[in-house]
């Protein structure tokens, strides 16, 4: 989610990005998907790599350490030469806190 203030034009992230740099599964229709994540928030995460996913709504599976997983569903919200950036759907409660704990040693 982006945000702009009357102090700054430029938009702000809500949440940080940290960097990710694991590989992610996209369960597209039938296919499933296996992508480069380049930097990860609350909110969504960034893909590296040509991809032709061929819809707008994709599924999401993040492995995080300790056997965690992440699945949600999520909207593709940018396409740009060799990357794309994925908003997640609402979060359930143990996804949310499962991503919380990997992200929160990680910020700056």
């Amino acid at each position: 989610m982006l945000t702009v203030t009357a102090q700054s034009p430029m938009p702000t992230r809500f949440h940080p990005r940290v960097g990710a740099g694991f590989m992610v599964k996209l369960l597209v229709g039938n296919r499933t998907i296996v992508a480069k994540a380049e930097d990860v928030s609350m909110a969504g995460l960034k893909l590296v790599g040509e991809l032709d996913l061929g819809r707008e709504r994709v599924t999401v599976c993040l492995p995080l350490p300790e056997d965690q997983q992440v699945v949600t569903e999520a909207t593709v919200r940018r396409r740009e030469a060799g990357s794309l950036a994925l908003e997640f759907d609402e979060l359930d409660w143990d996804d949310l806190f499962t991503l919380a704990r990997f992200l929160h040693p990680r910020l700056p």
